[in-house]
């Protein structure tokens, strides 16, 4: 397995998947498999899912040049069946499928590859050592894949976010999946180009989809796509990565999916902190927050790309540069330069996530309603009603809902505090019965 496979399973799948998807699309219209705009989407038309049909489509035909006589790729691409078919029956059906026999679908796609080896028997942890699992690894492999598919499907909430994400991420696990069967031999070295290859053509044919999914998109990948992306991104990263034992070794996934990792642990805690359903459906993503704020889906999307691209070029420089030689050695120089990087790329971090999303929130809120509510208004419960637009995600955008400079909505002076009915948004993205009521805000 060279790295010229992962090149024409990359070109292969890409291809695939372009020239399939306007095909899965007809389908999803033929079978009524359309997503409808609703208050919590960014989608403003109706749109087909069943995107993951051509995904899937692009990584059988892409697999079939190198991988499909490794029974352990056999089974991955077994359990991306699996979960393809559990996820276009819940893209088909208009109130989709339970959420209990969705986690069932993901179990038995995540237990199929760990029955057939792929799983994590052991991790090497600083300052502890090689941890064994023994027989726990494999039910701790499969809940890792389970959350791998809900993460990426978490994402999967504003056109293009989670195909151009997943193909970054891809992109850069094949990349250290390659390095590693270079320092490897023997039938590690083979499981280590597997994985890199698996991950060539996850990115391929994650890109071919995302030519027909970038804003404004004509085909969602829906359930089927993204659940798909999310096992085999699973699978690469514990077949390519993990497996090897190393100490930085499972890092390596958790730096470079920071993104939809973050994204969907804010979004599991606050909807546990409000005693909400975890697989319910909300308006509080990274994405819906900057839309908030007035960033347009595309901006949005690549404000996000360019986040997962500086964690992923952190997960390189962690592999390439040579801070250590592996056997206790290191390089001061190089780790001071593996600092700063690092710094960097923590401060875009802060930069998109606190700057970007609250403090531009917080104070061009507070400047608006500051404007509307009138100058009897104090700035104590202007604060208060900030803070729990902070809190909850909801914004009081009521009235004629007719666009300031920033684009953000008017707030109606007359709207009922938070708690009581509305009769209109201004932004029908944002679902009322999403949130979980804060408390509530003052009345001026």
């Amino acid at each position: 397995m060279t790295k010229l496979d992962a090149v024409y399973a990359f070109g292969l799948a890409l291809l695939v998947s372009a020239l399939a998807t306007p095909l899965a699309a007809r389908f999803a219209f033929r079978i009524g498999a359309v997503d409808h705009p609703r208050e919590r989407g960014l989608s403003t038309r109706e749109t087909p899912r069943l995107g993951g049909l051509a995904i899937f489509l692009a990584v059988l035909a892409a697999a079939s040049l190198s991988l499909i006589d490794d029974p352990k790729m056999r089974a991955v691409l077994g359990g991306g069946a699996l979960i393809v078919a559990v996820g276009a029956i819940d893209d088909a059906r208009e109130q989709g499928l339970a959420p209990l026999v969705k986690l069932i679908g993901q179990i038995g796609a995540a237990v199929i590859p760990v029955l057939a080896g792929i799983s994590v028997s052991s991790i090497r942890l600083p300052f502890i050592g090689v941890v064994n699992f023994g027989e726990a690894g494999g039910p701790l492999t499969v809940l890792g894949l389970v959350a791998m598919m809900n993460v990426v499907n978490f994402s999967d909430g504003v056109d293009g976010l989670a195909a151009g994400v997943c193909a970054i991420s891809a992109i850069t696990l094949s990349v250290i999946a390659f390095d590693f069967a270079d320092d490897s031999v023997g039938a590690a070295a083979s499981q280590h180009a597997q994985a890199a290859v698996l991950a060539a053509l996850t990115a391929g044919a994650a890109l071919g989809f995302l030519i027909h999914n970038f804003h404004p998109a004509s085909v969602f990948m829906g359930d089927s796509g993204a659940n798909l992306l999310g096992l085999l991104l699973g699978a690469v990263a514990v077949q390519g990565e993990v497996k090897t034992a190393s100490v930085v070794a499972l890092l390596f996934p958790l730096v470079i999916l920071a993104v939809p990792f973050l994204d969907t642990g804010f979004v599991v805690a606050k909807r546990i902190k409000y005693r909400q359903p975890v697989y319910g459906a909300d308006a509080s993503h990274f994405h819906h927050r900057l839309a908030n704020i007035g960033f347009s889906q595309r901006r949005t999307v690549l404000y996000l790309y360019g986040w997962t691209l500086a964690l992923a070029g952190l997960a390189l420089a962690i592999r390439f540069l040579p801070w250590s030689d592996h056997h206790g050695h290191f390089s001061d120089a190089w780790i001071a330069v593996l600092v700063a990087f690092a710094l960097a790329v923590l401060a875009l971090s802060v930069y998109l996530v606190i700057v970007l999303e609250i403090l531009k929130f917080r104070i061009g809120r507070s400047g608006e309603l500051r404007r509307t509510l009138g100058p009897e208004t104090s700035e104590h419960e202007i604060a208060a009603v900030v803070a729990r637009e902070l809190e909850t995600g909801e914004i009081d955008a009521l009235g004629d809902g007719a666009p300031q400079g920033d684009g953000a909505p008017r707030p109606d002076p007359h709207a009922p505090p938070a708690g009581e009915p509305r009769v209109a948004r201004a932004r029908p993205s944002v679902a009322e019965s999403d949130y979980a009521p804060g408390p509530p805000a003052p009345r001026p």
